[in-house]
């Protein structure tokens, strides 16, 4: 094997490689004799057909095969000797277009390198870490939020009209054709109107009805409705208002705390205070995980290949394109061009994951399979009912772990480097963390 460097311009590098026709014949052989161990040829013990026939019958059918596997060695050689590391695919081209059995292969391989990151000394980096402790008025807030989102209803005033948001307890006959229809009857139904929960119209000709009131309720089931003997048809429901009740928050006691899974009102704002205490300090870390990329991005220099760069910066303009254009779900659409802004972001983000890939594998950080696993688990919640289906398809898709697993690997690289940083705790209120997270997305 020949290899010629042709190109070595910053992290571009082009060789021409040349495998000889003995080299090429030599994998040939050896394909050949690996296979005729357990060949079995008529007149012949098994695994003693003659080498020079086996060549003869088989010879052009391993030869495409050969070709490929010298080549990917030649081009494992020679990364192995150069301790280059491409940043995408190498781009790989026979240039004897001619080629004959009996001729050297010679072929041209191009690609980026990937830079050697400097060591960096993180003790350098300093930091400001927020802390927010829950105090009695966050609790106290949190507490008339969930009564607040309590499904509570107290009687109205004698007489009173129901209202939108209002909740009336009836007894409904629902009839088609003047015959009643199966699930068209109930009694002591409570439905809250404007909740949307019964077919059109239904729910918006019982506002203005009151307790003791006999309403006959007139609709159209919808064409798509689920029961086709119902579909498209006209219904009347004949409606007794038994109670008008209107919303009201629900008061803060020991019944709120057990409608909420908690054993008295000590202990739901024992939850809460622990609950606030996990969202501040994941919101803590964000904009320390920011502002440690941005130290990073300042302390640290090095050669970017540009195939990377571009293939982000076409990511990102295309991925606010999209957010830009909500309406539009495929890629039907013209090709979105990268602006500077785009190419800068860009080159922050590459530079940024090198560094990081590069601490992590310095320093032998991984992702185990039980992160892996839990990971999996959590993402698998947001598809109830679809849990076997979502995991079969993470065990047959190696890239969709990998998305799973990029963050993980990150965020414990990032701890890695925290450690060593110097990070000072800084004590602030709920509103200055929030008014930190929300300047996050002013960057």
């Amino acid at each position: 094997m020949q290899v010629t460097e042709t190109l070595n311009d910053g992290l571009k590098r082009a060789y021409a490689i040349t495998v000889t026709a003995t080299e090429l014949d030599a994998k040939v052989n050896e394909k050949l004799e690996e296979a005729r161990r357990d060949f079995q040829m008529k007149g012949f013990r098994k695994g003693k057909a003659p080498a020079a026939l086996m060549k003869k019958m088989f010879g052009k059918s391993v030869l495409g095969e050969a070709m490929q596997e010298s080549i990917d060695d030649a081009m494992k050689s020679h990364f192995e000797e150069t301790g280059d590391r491409p940043a995408m695919q190498p781009d790989v081209k026979m240039t004897n277009d001619e080629w004959k059995e009996g001729d050297d292969i010679e072929v041209s391989m191009s690609y980026e390198a990937l830079p050697d990151v400097p060591e960096t000394d993180f003790s350098k980096v300093k930091l400001e870490k927020l802390v927010v402790k829950p105090d009695e008025d966050a609790v106290n807030e949190a507490l008339e939020n969930l009564a607040n989102s309590a499904n509570h209803f107290e009687p109205r005033r004698k007489g009173s009209k129901a209202k939108d948001g209002d909740q009336v307890v009836i007894d409904f006959l629902g009839k088609v054709d003047g015959e009643a229809f199966e699930g068209g009857q109930a009694d002591d139904y409570p439905l809250v109107l404007g909740s949307g929960s019964f077919i059109p119209g239904f729910e918006e000709q019982l506002v203005g009805a009151k307790a003791g009131e006999e309403v006959e309720v007139k609709v159209t089931f919808p064409a798509e409705y689920g029961a086709e003997n119902l579909a498209g048809k006209d219904a009347v429901f004949e409606c007794t208002v038994k109670e008008v009740k209107e919303p009201k928050t629900a008061p803060i006691d020991d019944e709120l705390a057990k409608k909420f899974g908690a054993e008295d009102l000590a202990a739901l704002k024992g939850q809460i205070e622990e609950r606030l205490g996990v969202e501040y300090a994941g919101a803590a870390r964000q904009v320390v995980k920011r502002k440690l990329m941005d130290s990073l991005d300042g302390l640290v220099k090095f050669d970017l290949p540009p195939s990377l760069v571009a293939a982000e910066a076409e990511q990102i303009a295309h991925q606010l394109w999209h957010e830009e254009n909500p309406d539009v779900h495929d890629h039907n659409h013209d090709k979105i061009e990268p602006t500077d802004e785009h190419k800068t972001l860009a080159e922050r983000r590459v530079r940024l994951g090198l560094l990081l890939a590069e601490v992590g594998n310095k320093n032998e950080i991984d992702v185990t399979e039980q992160e892996l696993q839990q990971a999996m688990f959590a993402q698998a919640r947001q598809y109830p009912g679809q849990e076997r289906a979502y995991f079969e398809f993470m065990q047959k898709n190696p890239g969709a772990q990998q998305q799973l697993r990029a963050p993980i690997f990150e965020d414990k690289v990032v701890d890695y480097i925290l450690e060593l940083a110097k990070v000072d705790e800084k004590e602030v209120t709920k509103d200055e963390l929030q008014a930190a997270v929300e300047a996050l997305d002013d960057v």
